[in-house]
């Protein structure tokens, strides 16, 4: 086997490797919140990513992408050396995908994008010295560390501050916010068609100006918002009203069941010693559903019916939930269509690089490769998605529908508004930034600082340990390769 051919080989592979960890990363920013509300199971929430997540990469995911991601370094330093270029892309790949996996294994939330930069700037470094890099691309990555969870968490906090102003301080919660729906779904639809047009869609070079732009957002966000104010209508209170305590104990019977029915299984399906003790943990399951029942209906004999306030504000998140569930969707599709570069940039970059044999500043991504990097992101969803899933829905704060669609939509906002303002922002960080923006709104209390402490450290070690692994992974390479 000679050189490029190997090299084109690794190529596939570590591309695969990485959009498996953009996936199993990077995909909570969409969902996270969904499921952490209880709007999505987390079974629905891979499933409707995966699809979303998958179309975006595909269909309009990059075709025409930079050789070196953000221009952190300069392709004419390699001009006379393909094969050490080729295999410092390689290297990128291998590095920021390991990085990533480690991160995904602890749930902490990184920056795909970050972690591919960290990964070229190590190799250029490491190759070509300190000049090979462009720091200025890297001050603007590391003021998004700030920019994008303050703007976000600060407009997120003044979302959900007004939301419950306006519907929970209300006399009938239901009333306002089936009156405030057509307006809310207007906004959302505005700012997430500007979040398909600028970010989701810019690759396919629409170059709409920002008037155009405008008047095709607004559209959308009239029609969807002249629907919804029919089906509101359409919408009876009485079947909007969910007990949230309900809703908890049918969620604890159905585990406890799963839970019993698999151990039967065991039981009746292995020897002596393991249907022992499956039938011990099986009594002591049958025993905590038996105390689960009788404190339901000790509790439902001092409180026959949950209050009339309670039930109103469980049918306005009802309400909420169809709204952070469309949100999600759109964050989903959009993300796919946008961050399937940090695999395949690279990955297209030495497939080119092996069969023009020069570098160019940009390389086409051949159809076959974005359906590469769009099955990696839905195998690494599918895989290792719910760890981070849960760090962003469960672990930073306790998140209601209300809560959830406030963050996705002031992370959405901060988006629209950095791209037009041309802010460094990351995705990830942003909506970090929206989550934390929720909590605050309901006190400091409400933050599980230990979980905060531990991603924002993940985020400044993020270039770094790029960086490094990038190091080590060209230098070992290069023993194999080229040598």
């Amino acid at each position: 086997m000679d050189d490029m051919t190997l090299i084109t080989g690794l190529a596939l592979c570590f591309g695969f490797y990485m959009a498996w960890n953009i996936g199993a990363n990077d995909v909570a920013n969409a969902m996270g919140t969904s499921v952490g509300s209880g709007a999505l199971t987390l079974r629905r929430a891979v499933l409707c990513a995966a699809v979303l997540e998958f179309a975006g990469a595909f269909f309009v995911g990059m075709h025409v992408t930079e050789t070196v991601r953000k221009g952190i370094i300069d392709t004419d330093l390699f001009a006379n050396d393909t094969t050490n270029f080729m295999l410092g892309m390689l290297a990128a790949l291998l590095a920021a995908g390991a990085w990533l996996q480690l991160a995904s294994y602890f749930g902490w939330p990184v920056s795909t994008t970050h972690s591919i930069v960290g990964a070229i700037v190590g190799f250029g470094v490491v190759y070509k010295g300190i000049d090979a890099v462009h720091w200025g691309q890297i001050a603007g990555i590391v003021s998004s560390w700030v920019v994008s969870p303050l703007l976000a968490g600060f407009i997120s906090f003044v979302i959900f501050r007004v939301l419950h102003k306006q519907i929970f301080r209300s006399d009938n919660p239901v009333i306002a916010a089936k009156r405030l729906t057509p307006f809310l779904v207007f906004l959302v639809f505005v700012i997430l068609s500007f979040v398909m047009i600028f970010k989701g869609l810019k690759h396919l070079n629409l170059d709409l100006p920002l008037g155009q732009a405008t008047l095709v957002a607004c559209g959308v966000g009239l029609i969807a918002a002249v629907i919804s104010a029919v089906l509101v209508r359409l919408l009876k209170n009485e079947g909007l009203a969910i007990p949230v305590q309900a809703y908890h104990e049918s969620s604890v019977s159905r585990a406890l069941r799963k839970a019993r029915k698999h151990l039967r299984r065991i039981k009746h399906q292995t020897d002596d010693a393991y249907a022992v003790e499956a039938t011990e943990l099986l009594q002591n399951l049958d025993d905590l559903a038996d105390k689960i029942n009788r404190e339901q209906e000790e509790k439902s004999k001092e409180q026959p019916q949950l209050s009339a306030q309670a039930s109103q504000h469980a049918a306005v998140e009802r309400i909420f939930v169809y709204l952070q569930i469309l949100s999600a969707c759109f964050v989903a599709f959009a993300h796919g269509a946008n961050d399937v570069a940090n695999a395949v940039g690279p990955l297209a970059a030495v497939m080119a690089t092996a069969k023009e044999g020069v570098i160019a500043a940009q390389s086409t991504v051949d159809y076959r490769i974005l359906l590469l990097g769009g099955a990696g992101i839905v195998f690494g969803l599918a895989t290792w998605g719910w760890r981070v899933i849960e760090t962003i829905g469960r672990r930073i704060t306790e998140l209601t529908p209300t809560r959830g669609f406030a963050a996705e939509f002031g992370a959405a906002t901060t988006i629209v508004l950095a791209s037009k303002l041309k802010l460094p922002i990351s995705t990830t960080h942003t909506l970090v930034g929206a989550v934390l923006g929720v909590g605050l709104a309901r006190g400091l209390s409400a933050l599980n600082l230990n979980t905060i402490r531990d991603i924002v450290i993940s985020w400044v070690v993020t270039l770094p340990a790029g960086a490094a692994l990038a190091i080590v992974f060209f230098y070992t390479l290069k023993l194999f390769i080229g040598s």
